[in-house]
């Protein structure tokens, strides 16, 4: 790097530190608000409508329900000269039981932070052409909201993609599996459990016989496979032969044709077997698109790595195995160039936990949320000045 560009390096990073002292009560507020007011996938109205309030405040355009989403929205700002398309994606959807037990009131205010100052930048740096996109992806819980988006169309043209996620350590690019999500719904007959239970199929001896044989069948799976289902429908009462059970269930591997050629069919027979077995009927159904593993990018990780230590954060060595978690950001990076690094809110926290949930609303998440707020927006400012990282980024994903 010349002299030259660490000189405007340093004078960029020193603009976005002020603007985000500037930003960090609006920013916290937003988080503190959205942690109090958990909504589940798709339902995230309150969420989204803060998001879009800010954005159109600061000068944004802004675009809601794209994809037929209600809850989704695009706030964009063009330079109206040449250069990348820049994106920074949003999640605002909680989970059930336990709120924002993976922090995505962090991940709306870090999205939100990083566009702000991003586009304060821009418009200090009228030399600088491009087009910045703030992307409200709900439903990351499940629902996979951002496989929805990239379908319609409204992702169409950009270059990078980038967003933060809580964690219990700092990284800067990690390898995640694919999932797809399965309901397992038997039917039986109900019949007096006392008086008559011959005259019962009993849905709730197939559901236990799935997963009894799920169980089984985990010993042959590849090491990287994941599966892990509950039963949410077990019957009505207990002097009842249950007549209708229902299973959720996630089915992991990081291949994706493994996953959907392989594993997938092994579970779903494990199903039909314990029908078979029972003689209920079963219905086997998706409950979300299948999730992408995420496609790591070196040249961005290597930018954000460099952002990390610009933060005083000292990030894992690389892993070397799979993180066996799934997002749909994983199908965004399957498709454009992008990092989804992850900021440790404290040391070997464990997300999806009440514990995750807490600190996500106090001072510990929002470190997280600030430093990812600056993190992402040193990036993206980084890419905007040095338009040739994005085209070494886009060879990078094409050679891979």
């Amino acid at each position: 790097m010349s002299t030259e560009t660490t000189e405007r390096s340093t004078e960029d990073e020193r603009q976005l530190r002020d603007g985000l002292a500037r930003l960090q009560d609006q920013l916290l507020d937003l988080s503190h608000r959205i942690h109090a007011r958990p909504e589940l996938r798709y339902e995230e109205h309150f969420a989204s409508a803060l998001l879009v309030e800010a954005l159109a405040g600061a000068g944004f355009a802004i675009e809601q329900c794209v994809a037929d989403l209600p809850t989704a929205f695009l706030a964009t700002h063009d330079t109206g000269r040449p250069g990348p398309t820049v994106a920074i994606f949003c999640e605002y959807d909680a989970l059930e039981e336990i709120g924002h037990g993976c922090g995505h009131n962090l991940i709306a205010a870090a999205g939100l932070g990083s566009g702000l100052l991003a586009r304060e930048w821009l418009v200090a740096h009228p030399e600088i052409g491009g087009r910045l996109v703030v992307v409200g992806s709900p439903a990351e819980e499940g629902g996979g909201g951002k496989i929805a988006m990239l379908e319609s169309g409204c992702l169409d043209g950009i270059d990078a993609a980038m967003m933060i996620h809580p964690s219990g350590e700092n990284l800067s690019a990690m390898r995640t599996l694919s999932r797809a999500g399965l309901e397992i719904e038997f039917e039986g007959r109900a019949a007096h459990a006392a008086v008559s239970p011959q005259l019962g199929i009993n849905a709730l001896d197939a559901a236990v016989l799935t997963l009894n044989a799920i169980g089984l069948l985990r010993q042959q799976l590849p090491s990287d496979a994941r599966v892990h289902g509950i039963i949410t429908d077990g019957g009505e009462a207990q002097n009842i032969i249950p007549e209708r059970t229902r299973i959720v269930a996630s089915v992991r591997t990081e291949d994706p044709q493994l996953l959907l050629e392989n594993v997938q069919p092994r579970v779903e027979n494990c199903a039909r077997g314990a029908a078979l077995a029972t003689g209920a009927t079963v219905e086997i159904r998706p409950t979300a698109p299948v999730y992408a593993a995420i496609r790591p990018n070196p040249v961005l990780g290597d930018l954000v790595e460099h952002h990390f230590a610009r933060l005083g954060r000292r990030t894992e060595p690389p892993r070397t195995e799979v993180y066996p978690g799934s997002t749909d950001m994983g199908n965004v990076s399957q498709v454009i160039p992008s990092i989804h690094p992850t900021v440790e809110i404290v040391p070997g926290l464990d997300m999806h936990s009440r514990r995750a949930a807490e600190l996500a609303g106090g001072p510990d998440g929002d470190r997280c949320a600030l430093d990812g707020a600056l993190l992402l927006a040193m990036t993206a400012v980084a890419l905007f000045a040095r338009p040739e990282l994005v085209d070494e980024a886009r060879r990078t994903f094409e050679e891979r």
